[in-house]
This record gives C-alpha cells, structure tokens and sequence, in this order.
C-alpha cells in the first residue's frame, strides 16, 4: 500500500474520531444537565423515603448527597453505604449504583448499571426506590 493512501486513510480515522468525541460531549452535556434535575426530583426524595421505611423497620440510615452523587450509609458502619452515580466515562452515559458492604477488616462492593437505555429525564422516584430496595436487601443480608 502506498503512503499517500494511508495518510488519506489515517486523515479520516482522526477526523471520524473527532467527531464521535464531539458527540460523545454532547450526550454527556445533556446527560448532567438531566441528572442535576434528577437528583432533586427523583433520586434524593427516593433515597430519603427509603431511609425512613428503614428506620421504621429498626434499620438506622441516612441520606448523603456528595458531589454529585446520593449515597444511603447505614449509621452504624460508614462501610455499609448504597451510592447512586452518574458514570460519564462510557460511550453512553448511565446511571449506575455502587454498593459497598463492610466484612470484618475488608469491603465488598459492587457495580451495577440500572436504566440503560432510558433518558434520564423519564426515570421516576418509584423506579429508583425499586432499584434500591433490590441493593438494600442485599445489604442487609448477613
């Protein structure tokens, strides 16, 4: 093959990679900008709902909300905590739960992704609350 060819082939690789990348911004952009709304209208009053059903059933835990992020820790283990994140470092931004458990002197956690393929913007407080209560059994589970 010739050089010139692989130049003009090279030339376009860089130019279709600058043009995913500029459209993998915009879908991010657009993602925060739906998961700053989330947030307050869905994800937090879900996780405050969640605490206090906990509470109710004898199980002490509270809301946090750092950065950008809504975690649920359980007050009598700073390990025991579900974490709910936006995960902007895939092609398509998602919604993802982080859930970490304290076993003696080490930490299991986990990852799951929870409503790909759904903007943002559709996901209710009661989805959240079902996605939840999936991790909160499991972290209650001793």
């Amino acid at each position: 093959m010739e050089v010139p060819d692989v130049r003009r082939r090279l030339r376009a690789a860089i130019e279709e990679a600058k043009r995913r990348a500029a459209e993998r911004r915009v879908r991010v952009d657009e993602a925060s900008r739906q998961y700053d709304d989330f947030l307050t209208r869905a994800a937090v009053p879900a996780f405050r709902a969640v605490a206090q059903a906990l509470a109710g059933e004898g199980h002490r835990f509270k809301v946090l909300t750092p950065g950008s992020a809504v975690r649920l820790t359980a007050e009598y283990s700073a390990d025991d905590h579900i974490e709910l994140v936006l995960d902007t470092d895939r092609d398509e931004p998602a919604l993802v739960v982080n859930t970490s458990r304290g076993r003696g002197r080490r930490s299991v956690t986990s990852e799951r992704t929870v409503f790909e393929g759904r903007p943002i913007a559709e996901i209710a407080e009661d989805d959240v609350i079902d996605a939840l209560l999936h991790e909160v059994v499991q972290l209650l589970e001793r």
